[in-house]
């Protein structure tokens, strides 16, 4: 195990400038510093999973800024749930602008220039996500999950023992005195949700998390997934808490050792350079079956 005698004394202060050299518990990383730091996280490895090549080029490819500006629901939602004080900094709320005139064209563009280092969003926008954050607290085990002690955007990293690869994770909220994970996640209607488990390998991050928990911590700790629709239903945005079971849970832990073993030969071989199978589709290979039939 990783763990220190006191876990929770290794914290650090949002002013520090921690610098990460090996296993800990972190809560002075800001997010950037988090995915440009050392070790090998769930979202590396599934980039290794879809081609080991799309690490190395997830680093190295150019960024389209003004893409990256436009208004993510998702991140919005986690930054007003998880780090309030954030939120001014990262959006800002965009006034009307008559932009059928020329002045009003003229008074949005200095909006758009006084503010480049924000993400601009509608009115109407925030009208959403204001009630997409009550719709959180007006759920019982929602409610519940914020009114514990706990911490947010702590960042977990340990030495896999198998690999010996420096692993990291960064859950949304942990709960302290119940071994809980919280991971907040933005979907687009409820009923998606299991598909979104199986497509962006939620099961995986249930692994991985839970494994960079057990090994600090030393104690297996529970993963829930609070969902929150964007999607209005009967006027709603709807609100769930929902875990894996198990064999979901046994499926996430195979793919996550199989990415970060992939990994592992990748790094100590330096060998990036590979060739992505593609494989015929479901739909299509049942096309031919009934054509044939």
């Amino acid at each position: 195990m990783n763990a220190p005698a006191n876990p929770f004394d290794l914290q650090l202060q949002p002013n520090d400038a921690p610098v990460i050299h090996g296993p800990g518990f972190f809560t002075g990383l800001s997010n950037a510093e988090y995915h440009s730091g050392p070790g090998i996280s769930k979202s590396g490895l599934d980039l290794v999973a879809h081609c080991p090549s799309s690490l190395p080029w997830s680093k190295a490819a150019p960024v389209d800024e003004v893409k990256t500006k436009a208004l993510d629901f998702g991140t919005a939602l986690h930054c007003l749930l998880l780090e309030p004080h954030e939120f001014d900094k990262q959006f800002i709320v965009s006034p009307e602008f008559n932009r059928r005139t020329n002045d009003g064209k003229a008074e949005w563009e200095a909006f758009q220039v006084e503010h480049d280092d924000k993400i601009i969003m509608t009115a109407d926008e925030w009208r959403q996500l204001q009630i997409m954050l009550d719709s959180v607290q007006a759920h019982p085990t929602a409610r519940w999950i914020f009114e514990q002690q706990g911490m947010n955007e702590a960042s977990i990293y340990w030495t896999d023992e198998q690999t010996g690869e420096l692993c990291r994770v960064r859950p949304d909220r942990i709960l302290i005195d119940h071994h809980i994970i919280v991971d907040v996640k933005k979907v687009d209607g409820l009923d998606r949700f299991e598909k979104h488990v199986e497509e962006f390998r939620y099961h995986v991050q249930h692994a991985m998390y839970c494994e960079g928990y057990k090994q600090h911590f030393g104690v297996e700790p529970q993963l829930l997934f609070l969902a929150v629709s964007s999607s209005v239903s009967a006027g709603r945005y709807a609100v769930d808490v929902v875990d894996l079971d198990p064999d979901w849970v046994r499926r996430g832990h195979e793919l996550y050792r199989e990415a970060l073993e992939t990994y592992h030969q990748c790094r100590v071989n330096d060998d990036w350079v590979h060739i992505r199978r593609l494989e015929r589709p479901g739909w299509a290979v049942r096309n031919d079956e009934r054509r044939l039939s």
